[in-house]
């Protein structure tokens, strides 16, 4: 893994809390259940990992993607 600076870090876990706050609107969840659900299925190291393609992508494509992520691994 390469070594990030404090700010691209911070970044990162920045977008991991968008993607948390998004996936319980679109899902009507709370915040712990996605949190868990994302944690049992590895969707926050995927989140962390592929940060530079799904940072910039919309809402929903964001949604639809950590779906079919989370549905593989099902």
């Amino acid at each position: 893994m390469e070594a990030l600076s404090k700010e691209k870090y911070i970044d990162r876990l920045d977008f991991i809390g968008y993607c948390i706050e998004i996936y319980k609107e679109a899902k009507s969840m709370n915040g712990a259940d996605v949190y868990r659900l994302f944690e049992k299925y590895g969707a926050l190291d995927y989140i962390y990992k592929y940060y530079e393609a799904l940072h910039i992508t919309g809402e929903r494509y964001t949604i639809d993607d950590i779906d079919e992520f989370i549905l593989k691994r099902k």
